[in-house]
């Protein structure tokens, strides 16, 4: 195989798990892993870019593979299917 032909897998610092679902009365929510490290759950798109911040990583494009990995949806994807 040639490089060419090999695919490109990104390796992003940011790793957004599936939606889970909440204790009665709480929203579903989604783990956030930063450098392989469980750092706390999020609810909303924001609650991701703050994770990031305090890892003192800055976010441009929440669609770039190579900064996010969104698993199980994307960063509309907030409510159990």
């Amino acid at each position: 195989m040639t490089e060419i032909e090999s695919p490109y897998i990104s390796h992003p610092r940011i790793l957004v798990l599936r939606v889970m679902e909440g204790k009665p009365g709480r929203p579903p929510f989604r783990i956030v892993e930063i450098d392989g490290e469980v750092v706390g759950e999020a609810t909303t798109v924001t609650d991701v870019l703050e994770a990031a911040a305090a890892y003192g990583i800055t976010v441009h494009d929440l669609d770039d593979p190579d900064v996010v990995r969104w698993v199980g949806g994307d960063k509309f994807t907030w409510k159990l299917r």
